[in-house]
């Protein structure tokens, strides 16, 4: 008899295990599921006018030999950049940003390139505030010697102002755009659950110049450039909680 009892008790232990384990674990709260959400973003672009430029200016000479070469570069190149001190004024800043001395070759078809000298070239570049001279250095570098202009960069001196208006714009375009979306289902906003910007971006104007013809140009008659404008976009995405209109 004991032995029968013994047996059944350990036949019904298996089935209190599994409804043990049915029961939701001592002390844990229910799951709570996520709120309801919508999630939008907001784009904004917005247009400045640029008070700063950036010229690339450079001589390229070519010589037999490398020193010969490389000196005529040098000689151009210290012509040039008196020309662009005087014109530009103490308030710019001249720097090189490249320097090249490399070989140069001949090339026909069927046959092995064949060497004909060397090539030096000398790229500085100039940041200037005062817009109205960027014709005057242009010319300047170019009666000096310089037979690069490799481009012009219009920018901003200060960026921050204008970046943070794109951020404000955007974020009023995102929670505009959760307004309708809520409104147009029935729902209404509770609270912003998060934010995500992507930094502003400054879309820099850009005019690039053919060096040897603007070269000669430029020595015959002042260079016109006009500064036009340049956009800061910058996006934001948002999400907020929303509950049926009515609660």
């Amino acid at each position: 008899m004991r032995c029968d009892g013994v047996g059944k008790r350990r036949k019904a232990f298996p089935g209190l295990l599994a409804w043990v384990a049915a029961l939701p674990a001592l002390g844990q709260p229910p799951a709570v599921p996520p709120p309801s959400s919508i999630r939008v973003t907001g784009d904004a672009r917005v247009t400045a006018k640029p008070d700063r430029v950036q010229i690339d200016i450079g001589v390229t000479t070519r010589a037999p030999q490398a020193q010969a070469a490389a000196q005529e570069s040098a000689r151009q190149t210290d012509a040039m950049l008196a020309a662009l001190r005087k014109a530009a004024g103490s308030g710019a800043i001249i720097k090189t940003i490249s320097y090249s001395l490399t070989p140069t070759y001949k090339y026909r078809p069927n046959e092995e390139p064949q060497p004909t000298g060397y090539s030096a070239a000398n790229v500085v570049q100039v940041t200037l505030d005062e817009l109205g001279k960027i014709g005057a250095v242009i010319d300047a570098a170019t009666q000096a010697g310089a037979n690069q202009v490799q481009g012009i960069q219009f920018t901003l001196r200060d960026q921050d102002a204008v970046r943070a208006e794109a951020l404000r714009q955007a974020a009023v375009s995102a929670r505009a755009k959760a307004d309708v979306l809520a409104g147009a289902l029935q729902l209404k906003i509770v609270r912003v659950l998060g934010v995500e910007e992507n930094s502003p971006r400054v879309m820099p104007v850009r005019t690039y110049m053919n060096g040897a013809r603007n070269a000669a140009t430029a020595a015959a008659a002042a260079t016109p450039v006009e500064a036009g404008t340049l956009d800061v976009t910058a996006d934001v995405v948002l999400t907020v909680e929303v509950s049926p209109a009515g609660r």
